[in-house]
């Protein structure tokens, strides 16, 4: 059983990583923050029932920003400053690199050479911000955008599309993600996975896989 486990860990020749929550620290909250709303409830409610993460994720499939915008003032025009602010502030949003994670990732491209690419649910234009604002996005191989695309994870085509795109076989990958479905969905491929809680943890775990050394 063990010798089975090392052939498949030393198979691993291309890292996959999910950029927002990985490499890169993004948030709602940085822009609806304590202060925003005039109780932490209201603020729950908004970003739960109006401005939701699976509302921003059609927006990243392809949906127009502004389509999507003014659909929700129509429905909750109570709300519409807010609803305004969610891509009107959405800069304010992208708290920065999540320089750990950075830090392995150069340590990886320094040392060692395994194809790296970026599998990334992020609408197009704004994706573009943070191609100006963040260099080490260019220091990948290849990336799959789903709003260049109009497709995203979870969906099996998206991922299927990187393998394809870069004659990439899913049992040699590892596929590293902050959401736990995005996980799921990708294991089911065949891809070895880490669903990524910190630098420190993705460390540990890229040590068990024999890939940082």
């Amino acid at each position: 059983m063990v010798k089975i486990q090392v052939q498949i860990m030393a198979a691993i020749n291309t890292i996959i990583f999910d950029l927002g929550g990985v490499l890169i620290d993004w948030n709602p909250k940085y822009v609806f923050n304590e202060t925003y709303f005039d109780s932490i409830e209201k603020r729950d409610y908004f970003l739960t029932t109006i401005c939701t993460l699976d509302w921003n994720e059609k927006q990243d499939e392809g949906r127009s920003i502004v389509g999507a915008t003014e659909e929700l003032v129509k429905q909750y025009p109570d709300w519409e400053t807010a609803i305004r602010d969610y891509y009107g502030r959405w800069t304010d949003m992208l708290k920065g690199p999540i320089a750990g994670t950075v830090n392995i990732f150069r340590q990886l491209k320094d040392t060692h050479h395994y194809k790296f690419y970026a599998l990334t649910n992020w609408q197009a234009g704004l994706f573009d911000i943070a191609l100006v604002r963040y260099n080490f996005l260019h220091w990948f191989d290849g990336r799959v955008v789903s709003g260049e695309e109009k497709i995203r994870k979870p969906f099996p085509e998206f991922y299927n599309l990187l393998l394809k795109r870069y004659n990439v076989k899913a049992e040699e990958a590892l596929f590293i993600d902050d959401n736990l479905r995005n996980i799921k969905a990708a294991e089911a491929l065949g891809f070895n996975s880490i669903h990524f809680d910190s630098p420190e943890q993705l460390i540990r775990e890229m040590n068990a896989y024999n890939l940082l050394k």
